[in-house]
């Protein structure tokens, strides 16, 4: 166990696996007690056997909701929200409501994150927040998840102004393999797979443990604020 984040009490918000998973592990093999909250607490908890890790319920598309966490769990030093709600599909296919859930669920939930835990957070305190590689490489088909990563990255600088000291960036994951490719089957995932590693300048497809160590070093470097980290491979580059 490393001693990065010895003493400090971390909150992830997002699902018992993947990469929500991957920076709760890592934050706690780093020293930190971690609040792991959504919207299934039971499952949550299944998901951890650890007593350094315990489980909140949160709809971060209530503000009641996120507002009754601030209020139960008290002081946290840093905030990490991996929620996302994906908007997929060309224009004529986007549908307003899902818009709008990508858009409550991806921004404005971790605005309203923001407005209830920073007045309880020390001034070294930090928030962590998730974009995508589709704010910064167009494709057909991602329109949605575009627009909603690229306020994100408006949303962390316009943060790190406003609750300065405490800091405010963001990680943004290129194509991870998170198991959410899975439905894909085994042959579709390896050539889908293949086809991004061969156009990516690191020749590989990312992993939870490369976003998980992004967010850790975005909570643990205490002279970086407004800054969008780029775990895509260099994919936009090309």
């Amino acid at each position: 166990m490393g001693n990065a984040l010895r003493g400090s009490r971390i909150l992830v918000i997002g699902r018992g696996s993947g990469i929500a998973r991957a920076v709760t592990v890592l934050a706690r093999s780093e020293g930190g007690k971690v609040v792991v909250a959504g919207r299934d607490k039971d499952r949550l908890s299944a998901s951890y056997d650890d007593p350094g890790i315990t489980a909140e319920s949160l709809d971060i598309t209530d503000d009641a909701s996120t507002g009754a966490l601030a209020e139960r769990i008290g002081r946290v030093d840093h905030v990490v929200s991996t929620a996302s709600a994906r908007a997929r599909g060309t224009l004529p296919e986007l549908q307003r409501a899902d818009l709008q859930l990508s858009l409550d669920t991806k921004l404005l939930g971790p605005l309203m994150l923001a407005k209830y835990f920073a007045p309880q957070m020390n001034a070294s305190g930090s928030f962590v927040l998730f974009s995508g590689i589709h704010a910064f490489k167009a494709k057909v088909g991602y329109l949605g998840v575009g627009i909603t990563n690229g306020a994100v990255d408006f949303l962390t600088r316009y943060l790190a102004v406003e609750l300065a000291p405490i800091r405010v960036n963001a990680v943004s994951p290129g194509v991870i393999d998170t198991g959410a490719w899975d439905a894909m089957g085994e042959e579709g995932k390896r050539a889908y797979f293949e086809h991004i590693s061969a156009g990516n300048p690191v020749g590989r497809i990312g992993t939870v443990q490369d976003v998980a160590q992004a967010v850790v070093f975005a909570m643990t470097n205490t002279f970086m604020t407004g800054v969008m980290l780029k775990i895509d491979g260099g994919e936009p580059l090309t």
